[in-house]
């Protein structure tokens, strides 16, 4: 099966789609920082560093092959925690009409949609009810569905939307995840990396131990040396707001007299100075580092490669671009297992 990739970002949707065996031919992206960090790791994948709306054809070969089109087109507007651009007004919410497009110009014989939840209440549903209808009028039957990342084996409570639509009629059946009583916790997943401190910008280090679980044995993978251990550098008072969180915990365990810079520190979100529970799941890793996600035993923040852990990307990705950028790039991204267990479903379809 061949892919061809929209808002690929910096690749975990392909990373995915790669385990499963899908060859991905082509990947457009805007940023040229995620797209510097798709082609150091995928490299066997033309990378269209262009905005979606200057692309006009695609060029591959598809011999035999099935052709399935995913991606997920910007998302931050359909956010719950994004009130004010939660409506039809804001043309970023319209940039689906362009992957639309782009399904036009090449009838694959598979689209994925990926976004978040809030896609599906946006406007009382008229956003996706209105992706349906076009994908309708294409010849596609659409199926769409709700995934927590951590019934498929991500350390991480992520709910993402999918919309799956085939052009030969099929309803696509949704995977079952093999982790919704058995979740991988923050401990298993990271406990074997290094001992950092406040603003390490330590490239390669050793692993502090063996691995511990499957999880970091799968995401080790070969690897004898652990890259990226990248971690934002907070000033002193940050950090002692760090010291008395519990894990688990939030801003409300600071003591009042260490908020006296904030208007009204009572309105802070929940997830604001949040603390991993090293016996849970993480939280979701977006913006980390503006949310202030403490790592569970270290008065720190996450490190780029503890981040990506959390998400699942294997070890031996590599972000590309400032702290910031791969920071974000890290956040932004689809959990690869998640990505990985709706293409290894869609391959059923096409034995």
């Amino acid at each position: 099966m061949i892919g061809i990739e929209l808002f690929s970002g910096a690749g975990g949707m392909a990373t995915g789609a790669k385990q499963a065996g899908i060859k991905i031919c082509i990947a457009v992206e805007n940023d040229a920082y995620a797209a510097q960090t798709y082609m150091k790791n995928h490299q066997d994948t033309t990378v269209v560093i262009e905005d979606i709306e200057n692309v006009a054809e695609f060029k591959f070969n598809k011999k035999n092959e099935q052709v399935v089109l995913f991606g997920g087109p910007p998302c931050q507007g359909y956010s719950y925690s994004n009130r004010k651009t939660r409506n039809s007004k804001n043309p970023k919410n319209w940039l689906f009409k362009e992957f639309l497009r782009c399904a036009k110009l090449t009838m694959p014989d598979w689209i994925i949609m990926e976004n978040v939840p809030g896609l599906k209440r946006m406007d009382n549903g008229f956003f996706l009810k209105t992706i349906c209808d076009d994908l309708h009028k294409l010849g596609y039957t659409p199926n769409v569905k709700i995934l927590n990342a951590v019934d498929f084996g991500v350390p991480q409570k992520r709910e993402r939307l999918f919309i799956v639509a085939s052009k030969s009629g099929i309803v696509f059946e949704f995977p079952e995840g093999n982790f919704i009583n058995t979740p991988i916790t923050v401990k298993d997943a990271i406990s074997d990396l290094p001992t950092l401190v406040n603003g390490s910008m330590e490239d390669v280090l050793l692993y502090k131990t063996k691995a511990i679980s499957k999880y970091a044995k799968l995401l080790r993978g070969g690897s004898k040396r652990v890259k990226q251990n990248y971690v934002s550098k907070n000033s002193d008072l940050v950090i002692e707001r760090y010291r008395y969180i519990k894990q688990g915990n939030n801003w409300k365990d600071i003591p009042i007299e260490l908020m006296a810079n904030y208007k009204d520190f009572s309105r802070c979100h929940s997830s604001i100075y949040r603390r991993l529970n090293e016996n849970e799941p993480a939280v979701i890793i977006s913006n980390y580092r503006k949310s202030m996600i403490i790592h569970p035993t270290e008065n720190r923040g996450l490190s780029v490669r503890e981040a990506a852990r959390l998400q699942s990307f294997p070890d031996d990705y590599e972000f590309v671009g400032s702290l910031d950028q791969k920071q974000q790039q890290v956040g932004n991204a689809v959990p690869p297992l998640l990505a990985k267990a709706i293409f290894t479903q869609l391959k059923n379809y096409c034995v």
